[in-house]
């Protein structure tokens, strides 16, 4: 089994992008701003759909927003 951990730039994006607020990006993505913020820390896993929504709002892909990291 592969293990790692799901990591994230939504931070350094959201200040690349006028420094938009947690409750933007969520009005974007239809989501809360505190599934936002729980995503952004690590917290939470968001769908894939979730995920492919946040790349389109910064209008990049997915891997510059969500890295996998292994151990090995």
């Amino acid at each position: 089994m592969i293990e790692g951990k799901i990591t994230n730039n939504i931070r350094t994006l959201r200040f690349m992008h006028n420094e938009m607020t947690q409750q933007e990006l969520a009005d974007r993505v239809g989501v809360t701003r505190q599934t936002i913020n729980a995503i952004e820390a690590a917290k939470y896993s968001p769908s894939l759909e979730v995920a492919f929504k946040i790349a389109v709002a910064f209008d990049c892909s997915i891997q510059d927003v969500f890295q996998f990291n292994t151990d090995s």
